[in-house]
C-alpha cells in the first residue's frame, strides 16, 4: 500500500521489483473508490445482469497485463491510471452487452484519459433522486427530476463532468484536475460554478447538501 510520505520515484521503483505484489496492494487499497465509480456510471439497462464486482475483476486482470505500460510512461497518479482501465473495461462490457446502443445513447469523451462515456442529465437526476421513493414523494421526485434535467443541461459538458467526479465518484480537486487534464484551479471554478446553478434544487433533495 502507497505511503503518503512516498515520493513518484520510489512507488516506481517497488513497482518495478514487484509489480504483482505493488498491483494486488493497491488496487485493494482502491477498490472501495473503483467500485463506487463503476456503481454509478454502470447503464442501468445492465443493473441485475452485470455485476460491478465481475467488471473490477476483470480490470484488475487487464491491469496486469498493463502494467509495463504505466512503467513506460507514468504520466498519472498510479490510481488514475487504474481508474482509467476500469473505464476502458467498462465500456468494452457496456458494448458487448449493448452494442450500437450504447454509442448511440451516450457520447464517448474524447480526451485520452477521459475514458468513460460522458455522463447524461437523466443519468445523473436518476440517482441524486433514487431515494425519493415512496408515495408521498412521487409528485416532488417528478417535479425536481423536471428541474434537474433541465439545470444539468445548461451546464456544459466539463462542467457537468466536474460534478459527476467531485460529487459522484468522490474525487480530490487535484484528482479531477488530473482526469480532465485542465488546472486545479480551472477545476474547483468550474465545480463551483456547477454547484452554484444546481443549488436551489439540490438544497430540495434530502442529504445532498447540508
Amino acid at each position: 500500500m502507497s505511503d503518503e510520505h512516498e515520493n513518484a520515484e520510489e512507488f516506481l521503483n517497488r513497482l518495478r521489483q514487484d509489480p504483482e505484489g505493488v498491483l494486488a496492494d493497491e488496487y485493494s487499497q482502491y477498490r472501495d473508490r473503483l467500485w463506487r465509480i463503476v456503481n454509478f456510471r454502470l447503464d442501468r439497462r445492465l443493473l441485475g445482469r452485470v455485476d460491478a464486482d465481475d467488471i473490477l475483476q476483470e480490470a484488475y486482470l487487464d491491469a496486469a497485463t498493463r502494467i509495463e505500460h504505466y512503467l513506460n510512461d507514468p504520466a498519472t497518479s498510479f490510481f488514475i491510471w487504474l481508474r482509467t482501465v476500469v473505464g476502458q473495461t467498462l465500456i468494452d462490457v457496456h458494448r458487448r452487452h449493448l452494442g450500437a446502443q450504447k454509442r448511440d445513447v451516450r457520447r464517448e469523451v474524447k480526451a485520452k484519459r477521459r475514458v468513460f462515456s460522458a455522463s447524461t442529465s437523466f443519468q445523473i437526476a436518476d440517482v441524486l433522486l433514487g431515494d425519493l421513493s415512496s408515495p408521498s414523494q412521487a409528485a416532488l421526485k417528478e417535479e425536481l427530476s423536471a428541474q434537474l434535467h433541465e439545470a444539468l443541461e445548461s451546464l456544459n459538458e466539463i462542467d457537468r463532468e466536474i460534478l459527476v467526479l467531485r460529487h459522484f465518484e468522490e474525487l480530490s480537486n487535484l484528482e479531477a484536475a488530473e482526469v480532465l487534464e485542465i488546472e486545479s484551479k480551472t477545476a474547483s471554478m468550474r465545480y463551483f460554478r456547477a454547484l452554484t446553478r444546481l443549488r436551489s434544487i439540490l438544497v430540495r433533495i434530502p442529504g445532498i447538501i447540508e
